[in-house]
């Protein structure tokens, strides 16, 4: 099944790369995610349920248009918890409940310019040619000592026929909502279909999700893989 199309964002404030990702994907009644989003967004379910995301990755190559990035500023880890939405237009996108990041003027950045849940975390993503280990532990704000120790064994890559609806609603996602000054506003991200990839799920150890508001997940995870994309961050929009 196709990806939605990306959408053109022409003048980006930000270009990234999100390199090494992992999706970790739980299921979650509809009334329970429902319970931590803001006025004007309503959850968007899939075979009936709510869906909460956990995606450690690196981040690489971040630098505003006309700039060359700065070595140690422009490469840090990141791990987002985020959940699927609409909004009353019947836009789809995505609600982050926490964003972890290495880089503390990073995450400055991010929450005085989009309002963004951001931490800064002490953490590594480690990668061999067939296993990626990420290893967060968050510093501030609080909660302190929120943490994500988590291993993959990657596997083969997924052929076209096997991109299933599920995979396409849980990761071809470019749109964020975020609220600023009280109003709901949004931005869009323009990159490539994901060249996803099976994983699987050797280690996993988390309580971001509880720190950010829901109860802990219950059951395995359904894994995808990817070796990343590059992508143009647009300015949000009320």
């Amino acid at each position: 099944m196709n990806a939605p199309p990306s959408p053109r964002v022409a003048r980006p404030v930000m270009h990234q790369q999100w390199n090494w990702v992992t999706f970790l994907h739980w299921r979650y009644p509809p009334a329970t995610v429902q319970a931590v989003l803001p006025p004007g967004l309503a959850v968007e379910t899939f075979d009936g349920s709510a869906w909460v995301s956990l995606v450690p990755f690196l981040m690489q190559g971040v630098r505003p248009p006309g700039v060359p990035g700065v070595p140690w500023l422009s490469e840090f880890p990141e791990t987002n918890v985020r959940t699927y939405v609409r909004d009353r237009q019947d836009r789809s996108g995505i609600w982050f409940l926490s964003l972890d990041a290495a880089r503390l003027p990073a995450v400055v950045a991010a929450r005085l310019s989009y309002a963004l849940p951001y931490f800064w975390s002490d953490m590594t993503v480690d990668r061999t040619e067939e296993r990626i280990s990420y290893r967060c532990t968050r510093r501030w704000p609080a909660p302190r000592g929120a943490r994500c120790d988590a291993e993959v064994r990657l596997g083969a890559p997924l052929a076209e026929t096997e991109r299933d609806e599920r995979a396409s609603f849980l990761t071809a996602r470019h749109r964020l909502f975020t609220v600023i000054r009280g109003r709901l506003a949004t931005a869009e991200a323009e990159h490539a279909e994901w060249p996803l990839r099976r994983a699987e799920l050797l280690h996993l150890d988390q309580n971001l999700l509880p720190a950010a508001g829901l109860p802990p997940p219950d059951g395995a995870p359904l894994l995808h893989a990817s070796s990343g994309v590059r992508v143009r961050i647009g300015m949000w929009r009320r």
